[in-house]
């Protein structure tokens, strides 16, 4: 039987990672799925636990050799993906597997699960929104800051791809929002705990 897979996509800055982080403090049965990237680690990231760090040589070599579940060049040498072994791990501790990765990302994972996949694009209320959030976070240069709106703005023509859509207004409601849907999803799948 196939794995049971959440699903959390939208733009940088949309507040997803907060969601999937409530989630998994929320749930017991769910688990990260790590992603493997070439990006720069920042101060507070581990390795193996936020990100698989790789060189962009080391990633090319794991695309080559077919690993991938689904990957992407995001920007220029940026590769971001999800390693096949990521949710053979996941599956075989008995757990959901709960992906936080780029809309591109989610649209290839979304078509390969079908019905076993809970699909949920994060947005915010508007880019003008988006932007403050961004540069609240002070971990952009203006370059790369400019480079990721662009990529929202376009990400969020993607919303009408998935079958479910949180507008993150409200941190408290989104997290609500995505309680409901999740409980909905693992309670119409066979009977997998759910912790409150």
């Amino acid at each position: 039987m196939a794995p049971k897979l959440i699903l959390l996509c939208g733009p940088s800055g949309s507040g997803k990672t907060t969601i999937v982080q409530h989630l998994l403090k929320t749930y017991s049965n769910l688990s990260f799925s790590v992603s493997a990237t070439t990006r720069s680690k920042r101060s507070n990231e581990i390795n193996g636990k936020d990100y698989y760090f790789l060189t962009v040589e080391e990633f090319r070599k794991k695309i080559q050799a077919d690993e991938f579940l689904e990957w992407e060049e995001v920007y220029t040498h940026g590769f971001y993906g999800t390693l096949r072994s990521e949710v053979d791990r996941i599956a075989a501790m008995g757990k959901v597997a709960i992906f936080d990765v780029d809309v591109e990302g989610g649209v290839h994972i979304k078509g390969r699960y079908g019905k076993n996949l809970l699909d949920v694009f994060v947005r915010p209320p508007s880019v003008e929104d988006l932007y403050k959030r961004l540069v609240a976070r002070a971990s952009e240069t203006p370059e790369s800051l400019e480079k990721r709106i662009l990529k929202a703005t376009h990400e969020l023509t993607y919303a009408d791809r998935f079958n479910n859509v949180i507008i993150n207004k409200d941190m408290h409601v989104a997290f609500a929002e995505a309680e409901n849907l999740v409980s909905a999803f693992l309670n119409d799948h066979e009977e997998l705990p759910v912790k409150k």
